[in-house]
């Protein structure tokens, strides 16, 4: 399950100096990542997470760099918890600083329904945490777990985008694959408005579920994909909800925050 991550325009720390380059940074942190593998999966979490927190420190700050980087975990545990639920063989989650974590499923899942139900609980996961994130930070009077909260709320809410490789897109297609081809257009509005290469990249990644949609478009679902009409109303109402409560709760933190 691959998630992306930039945070969504926090208040940023001053540029790094010269002698703290992104290249010199991804070397050293790339160094620790490679020493801390040797002690297994937890090394390479560990490892990984510890570049991620780095190389966001250099912009944003440490405080805001190490309660982001938590909140991805908690949204990758999600993945990694249902993946293990099922029987599956997941991997332990792996960071690359922004371009996301992911875990790596070693096992296929037998039908949509159970991708769909590994796929969905990263969002659930990661929007409690933020929910968490927010209630803490009203409490304690913290503008930065408040920002904290908005960017996990907005990271949730592009991964559910209906397009594979996102969550959204596994997620929808126990609905029907053909909904990615709304996701393709959501895509390049997002690029549109930040951007970003990384949703260029995503796209891209994209292309190939994309051209085999089209190639079935006029045939009868393949069995993986073949799903109760009740299992897809719970999924439907489940995607639909999370949306919906995201998208209202980024534009309400956004607000706060003294967004535009």
């Amino acid at each position: 399950m691959k998630d992306i991550a930039s945070p969504p325009a926090p208040e940023a720390a001053p540029a790094p100096s010269a002698g703290q380059t992104l290249q010199g940074v991804v070397v050293r942190g790339g160094l620790l990542a490679v020493a801390l593998a040797k002690f297994g999966k937890i090394g390479l979490t560990a490892g990984t997470m510890a570049l991620s927190i780095w190389v966001y420190s250099l912009y944003y700050g440490w405080p805001f760099a190490l309660g982001f980087v938590l909140l991805i975990f908690l949204h990758e545990m999600g993945h990694f918890l249902a993946a293990r639920q099922r029987g599956l063989n997941v991997g332990a989650p792996t960071f690359i600083p922004f371009f996301g974590a992911w875990v790596a499923l070693k096992d296929t899942p037998m039908n949509a329904e159970t991708e769909a139900y590994v796929g969905l609980a990263g969002p659930v996961a990661g929007t409690i945490a933020s929910v968490a994130c927010f209630a803490l930070g009203l409490a304690v009077h913290s503008s930065l777990l408040i920002a904290l909260s908005y960017s996990g709320l907005f990271l949730n809410l592009l991964n559910l985008v209906p397009v594979s490789p996102f969550d959204g897109g596994r997620v929808t297609a126990v609905l029907s694959p053909k909904l990615w081809f709304v996701g393709a257009p959501i895509l390049l509005a997002l690029f549109a408005w930040r951007r970003s290469p990384l949703l260029i990249v995503m796209l891209i990644m994209a292309v190939p579920q994309l051209i085999a949609a089209f190639r079935h478009k006029d045939s009868a679902p393949a069995p993986y994909y073949q799903s109760s009409r009740q299992t897809k109303l719970i999924y439907g109402a489940l995607y639909l909800g999370l949306v919906a409560f995201l998208g209202w709760s980024s534009y309400e933190v956004h607000t706060m925050l003294g967004g535009n």
